[in-house]
């Protein structure tokens, strides 16, 4: 029988493995875009078996790139799904078939050293996550019910948040999600599964008993009902379900981490990024996350390909680097994640490029310990044109910064910026994606040694390719809408750019003074982010972005004005629920640069607050002395960073970034609800499949999977390598 015709039997056969609910394979120009698979609703009782193929799909006719651009956005679906507040898009990776066999190659086993870490991100996020996950699963798997009901469908969505959240917390809220079916039904699809379900069950556990654990974890709105807790006045550790802790105080945390701090140099690790703080005898220590220690299964599988990489990496360089997070991997040592990042940064020249560890703290109240994540990408040769007109300029904008002299840096070098067309995203980075990166986070690291600026520009197409609902109905003037209309993309672009390009890359901090985790500690993340934002808003109304050739007009800053003072004092807050305080980081970041500065302009009415038709409105009246208050925000937050003045930071983030105007949220959120949009969008991962031949592979394809709960199952059949309790 004819081959092609094998391979395309067994795609079509795996893009068919969730029964009862819809799933599709969608490939560019492949007559099966679109369609859909539906089993009859099987109301016998009788096993539902859902298959899950381990062996990847090979199709080389299957690749991005081919066809134009116009044809390709004519025709790819970006929006897949839509379940609570969340809309699943996928996103192209345009270019891939035009790089070579060995770009493509690392690609592959970089992707897949990337899925092996996925269980680490959900047991970071909650001790009880793969128990519950894998429950969940082995009911959508293999139950006989009826899956025609409401109940069902709501179990389904739960799943479904589950997945994107990487846990029972909102992503985004921390919030534990509220089940809309019963305890008793929840009950009654373990009990009906149980003769042909693989459940997480412990030693000698029954099914009984594991739904009598499971129950109040998922049911109990006061058990772990925060995943980060951040509010001023509680103990911020025991008040989190995050599993970076476990059996110590937050006091006990704070002097631990001081301690060890006291003993650093001038260029300290990032103490507790690799590990889980504990309690063991009396004594607090720490579980360090390495091979041999905790999550080593899941790590030693990314070792596995990160080895098969480092035999095709592109030069020495990127060779050099990768051998060194393995090491780190290895040793656990976070001297030797700091070497790794000197290696990464120094690495300017690979096309190919990966982030793989433990990076970010935002999920740490008291950010510390790091999420894992990854992200798999390559060189956006044409985009990163304008984000390095911006780096070339850095020293310019840090010598015309607003902020005071001494918190200037003198030589402002080693910025790597560009963009990147990501390949495949996971853990902390995913289904949710940021659109900008900047790393490593060490600052001493960044001083020496440089960073690395990143713009994921086929994730930001992806979002301006389904642009949300909600400009028409918060935006005051029918000019704001054009203008909007007409430069808010690239006003987007921009702000991301010089975000991370020059903002997290700007100032210092004064000799002496700790580390802003030391010193600021939970309202670090916040200042941070805020600081980038308002040098990027300061500078966006400069002429100078005109001059280099990277802005149209001026319009474009005042339209980033506009969408800035709207989102951070106003349409963010459909992000929360009714009594909520605002906790998440980059949401205090925004509400407080806006809500400061329409404070500071009240007398000269720089902001209003317009209500029209019942409506309120936030209006920029005066943009160039809108743009005077940011940079005197700019310097007062380069101020606290430089000093490490902790009881202005909380007076700055407590006073106008976390509080809610009851009123006006509760307008937002009936506002929103006519409009019927979900405030949060994440995405289905491409499948980068390897071809091969006689054991060797001949090429790497990219597909475009378009079912959510197709990709969740597939990913936790093929790479959950972890134990249920770690």
């Amino acid at each position: 029988m004819n081959t092609k015709f094998l391979r395309r039997l067994k795609y079509l056969t795996s893009c068919l493995f969730v029964l009862g609910l819809s799933t599709a394979c969608d490939e560019q120009n492949e007559s099966v875009a679109g369609s859909e698979y539906r089993n009859p609703s099987n109301n016998s009782g009788e096993q539902q078996q859902v298959e899950v193929s381990n062996e990847p799909v090979a199709d080389s006719e299957i690749v991005a790139g081919e066809t134009s651009n116009k044809t390709f956005n004519e025709t790819f679906n970006y929006e897949v799904d839509r379940f609570a507040d969340i809309r699943i898009l996928r996103y192209r990776v345009p270019g891939f078939a035009s790089l070579g066999a060995q770009h493509k190659e690392l690609l592959y086993y970089l992707s897949e050293a990337a899925l092996s870490g996925r269980d680490i991100f959900y047991d970071q996020n909650y001790k009880h996550n793969l128990r519950i996950r894998r429950t969940i699963e082995e009911v959508i798997k293999h139950y006989g019910g009826d899956r025609s009901t409401q109940a069902f469908d709501n179990f389904i969505t739960y799943a479904k948040q589950m997945w994107f959240a990487n846990g029972i917390h909102h992503h985004y809220s921390g919030a534990k999600f509220t089940p809309l079916f019963t305890e008793d039904y929840f009950a009654e699809l373990i009990s009906a599964t149980a003769n042909f379900a693989n459940y997480p069950l412990r030693d000698g556990q029954s099914v009984e008993q594991l739904i009598a654990e499971l129950s109040p974890l998922l049911f109990d709105p006061e058990l772990d009902a925060k995943k980060v807790n951040t509010a001023d006045g509680v103990d911020k550790v025991l008040t989190s379900a995050v599993n970076f802790y476990e059996g110590v105080s937050e006091q006990e945390v704070v002097d631990y981490y001081a301690s060890k701090s006291a003993e650093a140099g001038a260029t300290p690790v990032s103490y507790g990024l690799n590990s889980k703080l504990v309690k063991v005898d009396g004594e607090v220590t720490e579980l360090v996350w390495k091979i041999g220690g905790m999550y080593s299964q899941a790590l030693e599988q990314i070792v596995y390909w990160l080895g098969k990489a480092i035999t095709v990496a592109e030069n020495d360089k990127q060779r050099r680097a990768l051998e060194l997070l393995v090491a780190y991997y290895h040793s656990g040592d976070l001297g030797d994640f700091d070497a790794y990042n000197i290696a990464w940064v120094e690495d300017t020249e690979s096309v190919v490029d990966v982030i793989n560890g433990f990076i970010e703290v935002y999920s740490d109240p008291l950010g510390i310990h790091g999420a894992f994540e990854s992200v798999v990408s390559f060189r956006d040769e044409a985009a990163t044109l304008r984000i390095a007109a911006i780096g070339e300029k850095a020293q310019w904008f840090e010598d015309n910064s607003p902020i005071l002299a001494q918190h200037k840096k003198a030589d402002v070098s080693g910025i790597d910026g560009k963009a990147i067309t990501v390949v495949m995203e996971i853990g902390d980075a995913s289904p949710a994606s940021s659109i900008g990166i900047n790393l490593p986070n060490s600052s001493w690291i960044r001083a020496q040694h440089g960073s690395k600026s990143v713009s994921l520009s086929n994730i930001v197409g992806a979002y301006n390719a389904s642009p949300s609902k909600t400009l028409e109905e918060f935006a005051y003037t029918a000019e704001e809408i054009t203008r909007t209309r007409s430069h808010g993309e690239q006003a987007g672009d921009l702000h991301t750019d010089m975000h991370e390009v020059i903002g997290h890359a700007s100032g210092q901090i004064n000799a002496g003074v700790g580390t802003t985790r030391e010193t600021l500690r939970q309202y670090a993340s916040t200042l941070e982010e805020g600081r980038a934002d308002l040098v990027a808003l300061y500078y966006i109304l400069d002429p100078m972005l005109i001059e280099i050739g990277v802005m149209d007009s001026l319009d474009v800053g005042r339209s980033q004005y506009d969408s800035y003072i709207r989102n951070g004092a106003m349409t963010q807050l459909y992000r929360i629920q009714p009594g909520e305080l605002v906790e998440e980081a980059h949401m205090r970041n925004r509400q407080f640069v806006a809500m400061w500065s329409y404070q500071q302009g009240l007398e000269e009415n720089v902001i209003e607050r317009v209500l029209r038709d019942d409506k309120t409105y936030f209006v920029v009246n005066d943009y160039e002395k809108l743009r005077v208050i940011f940079g005197r925000l700019l310097r007062e937050i380069q101020r606290i960073k430089s000093e490490g003045d902790f009881e202005a930071a909380r007076d700055l983030v407590e006073n106008y970034g976390t509080q809610v105007d009851r009123e006006l949220h509760a307008e937002v959120l009936q506002r929103f609800a006519e409009l019927n949009v979900a405030p949060y969008s994440g995405f289905v991962n491409p499948r980068i499949v390897a071809i091969e031949e006689d054991g060797a592979i001949v090429d790497v394809s990219v597909q475009y999977p378009q079912d959510f709960m197709a990709q969740m199952l597939e990913y936790s059949e093929r790479y959950s390598f972890l134990p249920t309790e770690n």
